[in-house]
């Protein structure tokens, strides 16, 4: 036992009892290509197992941002790991990709068992929601460097494409339909905004609000980011899908522009989904203009595909039947900027 290591404020033993809960969580995210187990210095996986002939690799990283002061605020930490999943693998599937495995980093001040096995129990679930293996990562105890009961997540994801079914934005153009999908809520984005909101306005994460329903506001906030990679594969897998766009921080307007051309812009139809509560009681209690929500926030659209319009009902009806709700929410135009009425 490393007496002096533990004085120094690291519990090398936590750290074992750690590596031992989490065991269960990581092998439930196995899949086709998975080697190895928990324990090895690096994460492997197969890519010769899967039968793609010119294989691209598709990465992406992200962190959940200032949405784990919420969780600490309400002492729950089971979700949080799907929103560290949810940011990484929606990115990749932006190009077409699907996941194959997943990467986590935890860091926190003092190794709390129970906690972290929860936080990983999240990202688990996250990866069965997107049928990616959790094939690695680390738990850092960094004494000094977190508030008690504070910790940091962060994700690392790797997916891969067929070349020549790649989705870059290249096929977008003029007359092309933008296919919304349903967001869960905020998601991960805009949450140094959302906190401004809470504490200018003294709102009680425990209480419920008219726009929220039968839902507390903190459980509203802390709802999932949606992880939208097996419904969305099955679209581009059954039509030919020109551009998508993963709604996160910058909104509509930093967002969806990503996948247009020189000479493109946007016109987006509001009333043709629904724009959740959440977002009217940051707008109402933020005193935020309404054009404004949508250069911050999701605001009830969490992924757009890009489409020929004759293309658009065969992929809602594969998305509502893979229980999204989806919806024709606007076109691409010959006028650069983001046009929303």
């Amino acid at each position: 036992m490393a007496v002096n290591y533990e004085k120094a404020g690291v519990n090398l033993e936590a750290g074992y009892e750690v590596v031992r809960r989490i065991k269960q969580h990581v092998s439930s995210t196995n899949r086709l290509g998975t080697m190895g187990n928990i324990g090895a210095f690096g994460g492997m996986f197969d890519l010769a197992a899967l039968n793609v002939k010119e294989p691209v690799l598709v990465s992406g990283t992200d962190g959940v941002g200032t949405k784990l002061k919420l969780a600490f605020a309400m002492d729950k930490h089971d979700t949080i790991g799907i929103d560290a999943v949810a940011m990484c693998v929606n990115d990749v599937l932006a190009q077409g990709a699907e996941p194959l495995f997943f990467l986590d980093y935890v860091a926190l001040g003092h190794n709390i068992p129970e906690k972290v096995e929860a936080i990983v129990a999240g990202v688990a679930e996250g990866c069965r929601q997107a049928g990616c293996a959790l094939i690695g990562g680390e738990t850092a105890e960094m004494p000094g460097m977190y508030e008690d009961g504070e910790y940091d997540i962060a994700g690392f994801t790797c997916g891969v494409v067929e070349k020549s079914q790649l989705i870059d934005g290249s096929k977008v153009k003029v007359g092309d339909v933008l296919v919304g999908i349903a967001s869960s809520g905020v998601h991960s984005n805009g949450f140094s905004l959302v906190r401004k909101v809470l504490a200018d306005n003294n709102l009680d994460l425990n209480a419920k609000y008219e726009e929220l329903g039968d839902r507390t506001l903190g459980e509203a906030l802390l709802c999932p980011t949606r992880i939208y990679v097996k419904q969305v594969l099955q679209v581009v897998r059954n039509c030919d899908v020109h551009g998508i766009c993963h709604i996160t921080g910058g909104g509509f307007d930093e967002n969806i522009p990503r996948i247009l051309h020189d000479g493109q812009g946007l016109h987006i139809n509001e009333g043709s989904w629904e724009i959740l509560g959440v977002f009217k009681l940051l707008e109402k209690y933020g005193q935020i203009p309404h054009r404004e929500m949508f250069n911050i926030f999701n605001m009830g659209v969490g992924m757009v595909i890009a489409l020929d319009e004759s293309e658009a009902q065969k992929a809602i009806e594969i998305l509502t039947a893979a229980g999204e709700k989806a919806s024709i929410i606007g076109r691409v135009t010959d006028k650069e900027g983001v046009v929303i009425e």
